[in-house]
């Protein structure tokens, strides 16, 4: 049998961590063990059903068929009353894009617009696909090291420092997976600012997690601060985390006409549409009751609260409170070289997060597979009972080190 050898496009990046992590901690469960998983990055409630009605009906109405690859008119119409409501900007429909998920049209939009050499500027910590998507389709990551000192945010004199001739996009993501850091109105015109020096560089900003923000209004938004940029961004949103549809496997994105036309050129050869079922799905998502959109994100503070008031009262740990999304990620410097019950030798994060799934049960994952440690990520998409049960088996892991 002739061997099969993968392209290098597969080669050069790596499998998700992420989705590795939840893989492992399957495995542990599907072996009788109890794990405490806090690596989940998806929300723990199930699809309102005036959301899944919406896909009942489409489905017995006969909504079953191919669409435009740009969507159907009700969506489309959804999608820019959203995003107008966001950016201030009026979109048509000849700017829109949609697909299987946020993460397919992130990957669309690099397959349709990179070439070898050019360069991503990817702030870290950083979602864990960003930079093997930039890989897979020619490009070259540069990763810029955003630290608690700048609250894991880009300022303008990182950005000026990592943009060059060959800089191709920014990406943003706010509120931020791992961090859950979210940009002011100010720190988002100090890099439009930079921005303005560049003229070439286009700017990404996933904005997946817009709706679970814990400010008294919505997140700022680049084109709302800078509409100037209006040529030049690429707004990536989904339904998944604000209204609990991962498993629909729906994401859009609005942008410059010749942009979205390469994407959508590329999608007509890919997949042709996203699922008509989901589709009607997220038009009734977006332009429904949305209690449910503020009652989770209620939710979601309130564990907020519990996880990083717990964390702060362990040893050697360390957390700042999140602004959005359902992350939160721990500072553990203070643990790296003590030497677990073992005798074996804490060196990094993740060691750190392998020995507190080997001596906790608690799954966690390591900042490292974020482009930055040493810390480790938790969600908090999970009930109280379980955070605080986590909570306590953490500390006495900690406590167990000398």
């Amino acid at each position: 049998m002739t061997e099969f050898v993968p392209a290098s496009r597969v080669t050069r990046i790596k499998s998700s961590p992420s989705v590795a992590a939840a893989g492992r901690v399957r495995e542990l469960k599907a072996g009788g063990r109890r794990i405490l998983d806090l690596t989940v990055g998806e929300p723990d409630f199930d699809t309102p059903a005036n959301i899944k009605d919406a896909a009942i009906a489409a489905v017995r109405n006969g909504e079953t068929k191919y669409t435009a690859v740009a969507g159907t008119p009700a969506l489309q119409a959804a999608i820019i009353h959203s995003m107008e409501s966001r950016s201030g900007v009026r979109y048509t429909t000849d700017r829109i894009t949609i697909g299987g998920g946020a993460k397919q049209v992130i990957f669309t939009a690099f397959m349709a617009s990179l070439a070898e050499g050019d360069e991503v500027v990817i702030p870290a910590p950083y979602w864990v696909s960003y930079p093997d998507m930039v890989l897979a389709n020619e490009g070259t990551p540069v990763i810029v090291d955003c630290g608690e000192d700048t609250g894991f945010k880009l300022t303008p004199e990182l950005l000026a420092a990592a943009l060059t001739d060959r800089s191709k996009w920014l990406i943003l993501n706010t509120p931020s997976n791992p961090t859950g850091a979210v940009y002011t109105a100010e720190e988002l015109r100090g890099l439009a600012r930079v921005l303005a020096e560049f003229p070439k560089v286009h700017v990404l900003t996933d904005e997946i997690y817009d709706e679970i923000y814990f400010g008294p209004e919505r997140p700022a938004c680049l084109l709302r601060v800078a509409p100037e940029l209006d040529g030049r961004v690429l707004m990536v949103n989904g339904v998944s985390k604000s209204y609990a549809m991962t498993g629909w496997r729906l994401g859009y994105a609005v942008g410059p006409k010749p942009v979205i036309a390469a994407i959508n050129k590329l999608q007509s050869q890919i997949s042709s549409c996203p699922s008509s079922v989901s589709q009607a799905a997220a038009a009734e998502a977006l332009t429904g009751d949305q209690t449910f959109v503020l009652e989770s994100r209620d939710v979601y503070r309130s564990r907020r609260d519990i996880a990083v008031a717990g964390l702060n009262t362990i040893d050697g740990l360390a957390c700042k409170t999140p602004d959005g999304a359902f992350y939160a990620y721990v500072n553990c410097a203070g643990v790296v070289g003590k030497t677990t019950p073992d005798g074996a030798v804490i060196s990094n994060d993740e060691d750190f997060t392998l020995y507190l799934l080997d001596s906790a049960s608690v799954a966690v994952i390591q900042g490292s597979a974020y482009g930055f440690g040493p810390y480790f990520r938790i969600s908090y998409a999970t009930s109280v009972e379980v955070i605080n049960e986590a909570l306590a088996a953490i500390e006495k892991s900690v406590m167990a080190l000398s």
